[in-house]
């Protein structure tokens, strides 16, 4: 029998987009989690036109009978759909004291879920991130495995300054009531990178921040996002996302400009070691075009990866 609304101690939100097929993998790693504590799965659909994750998940979660929430968001971005997310999720389970999101590209292995919220309990945690481990579609070469973008947080568990993504994460309700609306600012919703600012957000205002070794996340890297082409086009946007960022948190415009120029200095030598250590030109031009991408935000080109074409 479902737990009542009141009782829900945890809730697990999960933005979608025209991905129901991996949505399906990602509820069927969540619904089998085992957990001394009652939890709630919220699910907003960001295809308006097309709602199929939404249809999926309503009746998927139903015949679980495990407490849910399933919407469509109409405005398109992944920004609108993380903050209707989190905001629907507090507001039909006042009690939920945590609250925790993956992506529907990704599965939660066995454990996941009782042991992030064990660490936010036991450390008093306002916010607890976890490995994501990759695992691709194809098989890939050492040039791409050895990619600074499939890199993670490593170690044990332990306090860290900041976390830098969504897809494994939690955060404490109080984290919520202490910033200010919107959460993840809609200004990323079609550059990504809202996650990584909104956890910016949390450090400046001195919110503490666990890493669970335990609390482990795979992630399904398909084709398509392994080519050399698109690993390329991803370390300008990472470029791109820092600068906004830091334009953000910067009130002196020449004080990132000057960063700016360090940077891409910085970034060719990093990228010349990188080559020497490693002998492969792929991982070793993410620094440099991380640099480069910088300099062209600055200059107003701004990628937009997420916004859909129709």
């Amino acid at each position: 029998m479902q737990e009542s609304k009141g009782s829900i101690e945890v809730v697990v939100c999960i933005p979608t987009f025209r991905r129901p097929a991996w949505l399906a993998r990602t509820l069927t790693s969540l619904v089998n989690q085992a957990t001394d504590f009652p939890f709630a799965i919220v699910v907003v659909d960001n295809d308006a036109a097309n709602p199929t994750g939404a249809c999926y998940a309503r009746d998927f979660l139903a015949k679980a009978d495990r407490p849910f929430l399933v919407l469509t968001e109409e405005r398109q971005g992944n920004c609108y759909a993380i903050n209707r997310a989190f905001a629907e999720a507090m507001a039909a389970f006042p009690q939920a004291e945590f609250l925790l999101m993956i992506d529907d590209d990704e599965m939660a292995l066995p454990g996941w879920l009782a042991a992030i919220v064990g660490t936010a309990k036991r450390e008093s945690a306002d916010i607890v991130g976890g490995p994501v481990v990759r695992e691709f579609e194809v098989p890939v070469s050492d040039a791409v495995t050895q990619h600074l973008l499939f890199g993670s947080i490593e170690g044990s568990t332990r306090a860290i300054d900041q976390i830098h993504g969504s897809g494994n994460c939690l955060i404490r309700r109080r984290v919520f009531a202490g910033l200010a609306s919107p959460l993840f600012d809609v200004r990323f919703n079609f550059l990504g990178g809202g996650d990584m600012e909104f956890f910016t957000r949390c450090r400046k205002a001195g919110f503490k921040t666990w890493w669970c070794a335990e609390a482990v996340i795979r992630e399904f890297v398909p084709e398509e996002r392994v080519s050399a082409r698109f690993l390329m086009t991803r370390s300008l946007r990472t470029g791109s996302i820092n600068y906004v960022i830091d334009r953000i948190h910067n009130t002196s415009a020449t004080r990132v400009l000057t960063k700016n120029a360090l940077s891409l200095g910085a970034g060719c030598l990093r990228s010349i070691a990188l080559f020497l250590r490693t002998r492969r030109l792929l991982p070793a031009s993410h620094p440099l075009l991380v640099s480069l991408g910088r300099t062209l935000a600055s200059l107003g080109f701004l990628p937009t990866p997420y916004r859909a074409s129709n």
